[in-house]
């Protein structure tokens, strides 16, 4: 009698859900990597021989911060390891260094169809607002509809209808104390201009 053929067991990445043949389609192959170079070192080689270069970059990175030269192997005047780590830097795509997001509040006047505009409020979560309060705040004081919505960098922001610009900076720092005027802008024609 012939023998039954055995079902392939196929693992499967829990970081993207997909076969771990496929992750290097996925969403965010970054984050698989180390689940694929525990559990499926055989599908990518490239990986395991790359965290190796890694491991060998980060620790003479080390070495050198702690003041220990690579010939000697020699420790620091004080005669100890420095324990001070470096700061780490987020790196985009390129080798570009990501700068990070400063603390300010932006207003900015959009005009629709030729005659009704909206103002778009950016950053006031950076002072530690609840943006659906502050939304609910404007709409009430200026009469008008305001709501949260994701900005074009999937960021959250406040869109309220009508142009408020004339009264909203003297609010916010009214409302708001943690928010300082300086910390203010509005962008026109394209320019971002301090508020105070």
């Amino acid at each position: 009698m012939a023998e039954k053929p055995q079902p392939v067991r196929v693992p499967y990445c829990p970081v993207c859900s997909l076969p771990a043949e496929y992750c290097e389609f996925g969403p965010d192959f970054e984050k698989c990597k180390p689940w694929l170079i525990q559990n499926a070192p055989d599908l990518y080689p490239d990986l395991i021989k790359e965290a190796n270069e890694r491991e060998v970059a980060k620790t003479a990175e080390q070495l050198q911060a702690a003041g220990i030269s690579g010939g000697d192997g020699a420790a620091t005047a004080a005669g100890g390891t420095s324990t001070s780590k470096p700061e780490e830097v987020k790196r985009l795509p390129g080798g570009k260094i990501k700068k990070k997001d400063k603390q300010e509040v932006v207003i900015e006047k959009v005009v629709r169809n030729k005659r009704k505009c909206v103002t778009i409020v950016k950053g006031l979560d950076f002072f530690g607002v609840k943006l659906s309060d502050a939304s609910k705040k404007l709409g009430k004081k200026f009469a008008t509809g305001a709501s949260v919505v994701k900005g074009p960098t999937d960021k959250e922001q406040i869109d309220v209808q009508g142009d408020i610009s004339y009264d909203i900076v003297e609010f916010i720092t009214c409302t708001w104390p943690d928010v300082p005027e300086r910390a203010i802008y509005f962008i026109e024609d394209g320019r971002k201009v301090a508020a105070a």
